[in-house]
């Protein structure tokens, strides 16, 4: 058998066990074959159904605990916690005349983090809907606790829960394109993939980055320019040569401005100043300095440049340079909020940092500079016309291996409260991915969730191994949750959004172009 026949097989086997292994015991009928169209030459699109409804799912109350053994119950915040807690609350809660239950939850193994307990969790009740879930809750609640509702398929521990998976394959044999990123108008704005599908003429696309402030988090590279702040050491996807080569590592990047012979650490490029979504910065952030997924960290004294990219800058006070094509200074306020000149940039200070650009950043010298993007080896990244970076995360497969960083990408929390873990990582939610397959087909996948019996999503442990068997050597997460979506220029959107609006607006996307 050659070599290429042989890819095509393992391609083949992989969907099969991806099908074997979600469908589970109980699954019951065989999941539907898979449907594959094609958008253009060298790009298909396949939906498939994994798994299947099992009689053992079921709605049930959630009841949340205080992060203290003294905190109070009626205001409690916490999805799980110490078995002591957890046994306080339920006790309250038998003593109100319910019936609750205690369960532990264990987080999966992840490459830089051991399998263990997470901690325990607290529950009232097995409903068939999510009605009589709710009319519970209010039960719950009208006693003095607080609580959601949750679905038992979507805990994350199922194997055989129902998914709907929307993969696209672009094969660069057959596809004369590429593949890369783009925004709306502005970085400082959101926009609709279907809308930016069809404004750019693109065949496909799906989410990419995270956002805050409506603008991408975490190291965004385009085309060589450097537009977003590093999260230092988080996993990313290096896409060249028009997307014919990805590469998962984890990166950092270090922004310098240089004024005569003094120099200064830039904080962040093109985001609000003192507000270091996902922490990971420089230095000087509080509370941590190490990344931490969706934990807003703040820097009272910072450097943050703009680029003409990001649309109009933030205004107040502080200090600022704008600076020409050039890097000259061309205008040295007391406050921020100037336009950036086209080719040029701006130079935005708060605290003790603007005094140090008051001082060096005088009318008519010229500032440099210098950026430098490292991956996990410590080896510097040419920042080449045709290189894109994406840090998102966390990385999924690595050659070949699934391979999950999800302390380092800073899913694991400080401290003793693991709710944020537990709902983003462990529980099952949308998912959207990129990665490269044993062909050296480009992949762009989502995972509808969060929809009862219909596709209950993914946790990042299932994530990964969906990619690898799916046939991926490389693969990164990418945004999920209502975020999540996938579109095709002639069948629009091809995937069901969680988010009861629909469709959401974005910062930024991935677009397969012809």
């Amino acid at each position: 058998m050659s070599r290429k026949a042989i890819l095509s097989v393992s391609v083949s086997v992989a969907v099969t066990m991806v099908t074997a292994a979600m469908a589970g015991p109980a699954a019951g009928a065989t999941p539907p074959a898979p449907e594959t169209t094609t958008v253009t030459p060298g790009v298909t699109l396949t939906s498939l159904s994994l798994g299947a409804k099992d009689a053992d799912d079921f709605w049930t109350v959630h009841v949340y605990l205080p992060a203290t053994i003294d905190g109070p119950l009626d205001v409690a915040g916490t999805a799980l916690g110490s078995r002591e807690i957890a046994d306080r609350v339920a006790a309250a809660v038998r003593d109100k005349g319910f019936e609750p239950r205690i369960e532990q939850v264990d987080a999966p193994g992840y490459a830089d983090h051991p399998a263990g307990v997470l901690g325990w969790i607290v529950r009232v009740g097995q409903y068939a809907t999510s009605a009589d879930a709710s009319a519970m809750l209010r039960r719950i609640r009208a006693a003095g606790f607080a609580g959601g509702t949750r679905y038992t398929a979507q805990d994350g521990a199922d194997a055989g829960a129902p998914q709907r998976v929307h993969v696209l394959r672009v094969d660069f044999r057959e596809f004369r394109g590429t593949v890369g990123t783009d925004f709306g108008p502005a970085l400082n704005g959101t926009e609709k993939l279907t809308d930016l599908v069809a404004a750019t003429g693109a065949l496909a696309g799906v989410n990419a980055q995270w956002f805050y402030n409506s603008a991408p988090g975490g190291l965004y590279v385009k085309d060589g320019k450097l537009l977003g702040s590093a999260t230092q050491g988080r996993g990313g996807m290096r896409i060249t040569h028009g997307g014919r080569r990805v590469d998962v590592d984890a990166y950092t990047a270090h922004v310098t401005v240089r004024a005569g012979g003094e120099s200064m650490e830039i904080d962040g490029v093109n985001r609000v100043p003192g507000e270091v979504w996902n922490c990971g910065g420089v230095g000087g952030d509080l509370p941590t300095e190490k990344p931490q997924h969706d934990l807003k960290c703040t820097d009272a004294s910072e450097l943050v440049r703009f680029t003409p990219e990001w649309g109009t800058p933030p205004a107040g006070a502080g200090a600022e340079a704008v600076l020409d094509a050039r890097g000259k200074v061309i205008a040295l306020n007391t406050s921020r909020g100037a336009s950036v000149p086209p080719g040029g940039s701006t130079i935005q200070a708060i605290g003790d940092s603007a005094s140090w650009l008051l001082d060096h950043a005088k009318p008519g010298t010229r500032l440099t500079v210098s950026e430098r993007v490292e991956d996990s080896a410590g080896r510097l990244v040419p920042l080449t016309p045709d290189t894109t970076i994406l840090q998102v995360g966390p990385t999924l497969v690595r050659d070949g291996q699934v391979s999950v960083n999800a302390a380092a990408d800073g899913l694991i929390r400080e401290g003793t409260d693991q709710t944020f873990t537990y709902n983003w990582a462990v529980r099952a939610n949308p998912r959207s991915m990129i990665g490269m397959d044993d062909r050296g087909r480009l992949m762009l996948v989502v995972v509808d969730g969060r929809q009862a019996g219909y596709s209950e999503g993914l946790g990042i442990a299932q994530t990964a191994a969906l990619m690898r068997r799916l046939g991926a050597v490389e693969a990164m997460n990418l945004d999920g949750g209502g975020s999540s979506v996938m579109v095709t220029s002639g069948a629009g959107i091809v995937n069901r959004p969680s988010d009861a609006t629909g469709e959401r607006s974005l910062g930024n996307v991935v677009l397969v172009r012809p």
